[in-house]
Formats: structure tokens, sequence, C-alpha cells
């Protein structure tokens, strides 16, 4: 052991004063950075293991209340079936009897059912399974009882309240979901109940629930009763690395799901890997929203971290020796001058370059060819900044070509007048007026003299979209304004109002039907404008209107997206509080059913306001 030491010694005192520097590094930085960065990353992956498990309790709980809510769509439908009493009588009694009766039944009671049925896309059939000799069979929504199966179903069904849900139906299980409802009991004579079901596809009962193919969770929806009966997406990567142990994972899962649930995760094992499960049980259709994930995809990127300590520590031990290779006084008095330049640089001075020295044919050491390099890098960026701002030019040209090229806006106009004193000779007032409402909004929208304009002159373009729509659709939309004339000449954002109106034709009144939108404008506290647009249409959904609310109070960073709830607020509200500051924008107050009311708050003082 002493020769050992002194062999160590001894190697130590003949190194050069660069490696005992590199050694000394290395055991000061090197090996405790190693250590602590294995600690952070064990850190890291139970933080992530956490964040990844809120995150599929919170996607499983999404799931599970729009899988509700999708049931409920199918309930309602079956309910709204239900009060169709003529329709229920006349399948009860002899549709055989009377050729004349069946062609009113067809034409009247029938038909009702039939645009029942169609306005609801989730439903693909609606069928009635009636105990009657004397149904009439000529259309699929009309069956005699033998037709259904299984034939003592119906008992089921009264055990259950009258209704029950089966995730595969009887008929064409493996793709379709089936909701039953007992329409009448049994009647005299011992025959059997009269049932009704609604059938819906898989495909379109799932849709935007099971469609991402991406993502760290596995998303299925699994029988109760069957382990053996799940609906998922089959081209979610998660199904497709599985392949055949697929359906060992599922069937591991299912042996552990249970009706009480839990909010900590399953854990199974097949072969070698290790899977993780969230789940909700739905009662009513006594099945399971369940999200699977792989351990080790949730622990690829820390366990490639492992991997990146290593290089970045191999690569900061090669930094250091090259370092400590370099101490010379000569060395550091050079560095400085190369320091200098690039502080000189960071303060905009591109022309810092640094003075080399060298004569014409030398190639000097490496800090040479750094500082080489470093000038060069100099003039390319300069270089790259002339590019940038002629591209930018070559850009703006190209705008201004394309706006040159584009229809002159007087011949839309001169080409609309012309029309409609064509409609005025023919005696065709409503379009005439129609071609009014519609070149108002054209030049209203084309014509952007200011960015302002006068609230009287807003106003007036939203008559004529209201003109133009009830022309367009039919409808019988009235349009009343309260403004006092004081106010009609007040300057507002153009176009402020003109989307808020929009939203209430079009989400607010029945397509064809009426709809009353209220305008009205008051100062308040001698300090703000308050605009007030009121519909009396369907209003909007209470879970739309509290997500609707918290956006547009900051409570909430979850984005509108139009395409779910046709209300594009966010973007009005948020570039009124970006110009004229918080106290400004949108506030939304709703009952559904009753009415919706957009509340638009700006600067009372005309100094304040800017324009978009």
């Amino acid at each position: 052991m002493k020769a050992v030491s002194i062999k160590i010694r001894k190697i130590y005192r003949n190194s050069s004063i660069s490696q005992k520097l590199f050694l000394a590094f290395s055991v000061m930085i090197a090996i405790p950075a190693i250590v602590v960065s294995f600690l952070f990353i064990r850190v890291q992956e139970s933080q992530l293991y956490k964040e990844a498990m809120s995150a599929g309790n919170g996607h499983v709980s999404r799931m599970s209340e729009q899988l509700r809510s999708r049931m409920g769509i199918l309930e309602n439908a079956s309910s709204t079936a239900l009060t169709q009493k003529s329709f229920i009588d006349f399948i009860h009694s002899n549709m055989l009897g009377d050729g004349l009766r069946l062609v009113k039944f067809r034409q009247n009671q029938f038909e009702q059912m039939h645009n029942i049925i169609q306005s609801n896309e989730m439903i693909s059939e609606l069928s009635f399974y009636v105990d009657n000799p004397n149904v009439h069979e000529i259309w699929p929504e009309i069956y005699h009882y033998d037709k259904f199966w299984p034939q003592q179903y119906w008992t089921r069904l009264r055990d259950e309240g009258g209704s029950s849900y089966q995730l595969f139906a009887f008929k064409d299980g493996e793709h379709t979901l089936s909701y039953y409802r007992l329409v009448r009991l049994q009647g005299q004579g011992g025959k059997r109940p009269t049932i009704m079901e609604i059938r819906s596809e898989h495909r379109v009962f799932f849709e935007g629930m099971l469609e991402e193919t991406g993502g760290d969770f596995f998303s299925v929806v699994m029988d109760g009763r069957d382990p053996g009966r799940f609906v998922y997406n089959p081209q979610h990567k998660f199904s497709l690395q599985a392949g055949d142990e697929l359906g060992d994972i599922l069937g591991g899962i299912h042996r552990q799901l249970d009706v009480l649930q839990s909010q900590e995760p399953i854990k199974v094992y097949v072969g070698d890997h290790a899977y993780y499960a969230l789940y909700r049980y739905i009662a009513p259709l006594n099945a399971y929203v369940v999200d699977i994930a792989s351990h080790q995809d949730l622990m690829k990127g820390p366990r490639n971290w492992y991997f990146l300590v290593v290089a970045v520590t191999l690569l900061v031990l090669l930094l250091m020796l090259l370092l400590v290779s370099h101490t010379t006084r000569r060395i550091f008095r050079r560095m400085d001058r190369v320091l200098i330049s690039m502080r000189k640089v960071r303060r905009g001075q591109l022309d810092a370059k640094i003075d080399l020295g060298l004569a014409a044919g030398d190639t000097g050491d490496e800090i040479d060819e750094m500082a080489i390099s470093y000038n060069n890098m100099l003039d390319e960026i300069k270089q790259l900044m002339t590019q940038v701002v002629d591209k930018q030019l070559i850009a703006k040209n190209a705008q201004l070509h394309s706006l040159h090229s584009q229809i002159n806006s007087h011949f839309l106009y001169n080409a609309l007048e012309s029309i409609r004193m064509l409609a005025e000779v023919r005696r065709e007032p409503a379009i005439a007026d129609a071609l009014v409402s519609l070149g108002s909004l054209m030049r209203y929208s084309m014509m952007w003299r200011n960015d302002t304009v006068a609230l009287s002159e807003e106003l007036a373009n939203i008559q004529s979209y209201v003109g133009f729509i009830n022309f367009m659709e039919g409808g019988s939309i009235a349009l009343l304004s309260d403004i006092p004339n004081e106010l009609t000449r007040y300057a507002i954002p153009k176009m402020c109002m003109q989307p808020i109106v929009e939203n209430a034709v079009h989400h607010g009144a029945p397509r064809g039907g009426s709809l009353t939108i209220e305008i009205s404008a008051r100062v308040e506290n001698d300090s703000m404008l308050v605009i007030r647009i009121r519909d009396d249409g369907g209003g909007v959904d209470p879970d739309i209107l509290a997500g609707l609310q918290a956006v547009l109070e900051g409570e909430s960073d979850t984005p509108i997206v139009a395409s779910k709830n046709g209300l594009g607020l966010e973007n009005v509200h948020k570039r009124l509080q970006l110009h004229y500051g918080r106290g400004s924008g949108l506030r939304i107050d709703s009952e559904q059913g009753a009415y919706t009311c957009v509340t638009i708050t700006l600067p009372w003082a005309n100094a304040n306001l800017g324009g978009w």
C-alpha cells in the first residue's frame, strides 16, 4: 500500500501544470456536477410522473363529462320521441285495417318522428318494437316485438327504472351503442311491452373523444360486463406499438377496475413493461373510461437526460483541458482583446473587429483562428442584415403590386347599384333592398379611412347586416336601439360591435326564426362608455358560459375554440384591453332559453381611444 502511494505521488510530481490543473478542476467541478445532475434527474422523474398523472386524471374527467353529455342527448331525443303520443297510439292500433289512415299516418305522425331522428346527427336509427299482430313493418322505425332480441330484456328495463344502455348493442354490437327504453308495459292477453331502441354508431358517438393518434395517454372505453369488449382508436401510436400485447394489457387493467374507483392509478406489468391506467366509472352505461400510459414512454425524456449528462460532462472535461493548457500570460492578454471586441459588438458596433497583427500568409495559432472566424462572423452578420432589409423591401413591393392588381372597389359598388336599379325596374324591392344592404356592408368593411368610426356609423352597418341576413335566411330579426343623440357621434373602434351581433344572429336565433336584438349605450360615472347588446335568443349553455366568463375575466388560460362554442369574443376583448387598459373590454351574461347580453366598456375620454 505504501509503495502504491509513493508511485502515485511520483506520477503527480512529474506531471505538467496543465495536467495538475485539469485533475483539480475535474475533482472539484465535474464529479460533483454529475452527482447533482443525477439527483436532479431523479427529482424530475418524480415530478414528471405526478404531472402526467394529474393531466391524465383531468383528461379522464373531461372524457367522462363528454360521455355523460352525449348520453344525455340520446335520452333527450327519446323523451322527445315519446311526446309524439299520436304516433305511439297508432302503432298500437290496427295499422292494416284502413289504408287511408296509414297514408295520413305516413304524412303526419311518421314524418314528425322521422324529422326528430334526422335532426340528431348522433342517432343512426330509432326503432319501436310492438307486440301488435296488426303492426305494419314497412319502415325501419316500426317492428313487431318478435324482431327484438333478447325477448325477456324488458324485465331488466323494468327493474332498472324503464331504460338502459348497451355499450355494444344486441344488433351489430361491434360498432354500435344502443339506448333502450320501455314505452308501454304489458297489456291484456299477456302482451309484451313496447320497447324503443335508439342506436348510435361508435364512430359518431365517440367522435372527438378517441381520435388522438399521439400523446402519452391512450384512451379506451371498456365494457363493465365483458373484459374482452372495448372501444378505442386503433390508429393511436400506443395501440400500434403494443400490437398483440394490447389484449393482455387491457385484460390486466380490466381485472383491477372497481366501480367505487380511485384517484390512484392502476399499475400492470406485461412482459418487461409497466403500464399505468386512470379511469372513471360511468354507471348508466356500466362502462369505464380509461387512460393508459406506458411507464417507459413517460420516462423516456429523463432517461435520455442521463446520457446527456455524461456527454456534457465529457465535453466540459475537454474544455477544461483546453483551458488549462493555455494559461500563459500572453494568451490571457489576447483573450482580453477578444472580450473587448465582443462587448463592443453587443453594444451594436458590428465593425469592432479583432486586430490580429498577422502577416500575409501567416495562419497563427488556435486563438488567431478563433479571431479570424469571429471577424468572418461579423462580416456574415452584416451581410445577412442587408439581405433581410432587401427581402423586406421586396415583400413590401410585392404587396403593393398585389394591391394594385385587385379589382377596383368602385367597380363593385357601381355593379351592385346597376343590379339594384334593374331589380327596381322589374319590381323586386326585396332584392333591391338586399343589394343596398350588401353594398353598405362592403363599403363599410373595405373603406378604412380611420381606425375609429362614429357610433352611428357602426350602428348603420349593423342595420345593413341584419337587413341582408333577413333577406338571405328568411328570418325575422328585429334590431332595436336606445342610444342618446349626443352619443351617436362618439368615436369607437371600427368593427367592435359587428362580431357580437353576428354571434347573436348565428347562435341565438333558430334558423328562419325570430330574434330581437337590443343595443343601448350609456355613460357611467362620467368615465366609461357602456354599450350593451342583448338578444332574446336561446342563450348560452351554463358550462360554456362559465368558461367564457373565466377567459374574459382573466381566470382561465384555456383558449376559446370557435368551432366548439361559436362565440368569437376573446379577440375583441383582448384587443380592447391591449389598447385601452384592463378597465376596458367585454363582459357576457346569459340565461339559457331566455337571453344573452354582451357589455362593451370603453373609456369615455376620446383622447384615450386608439385604433385596432
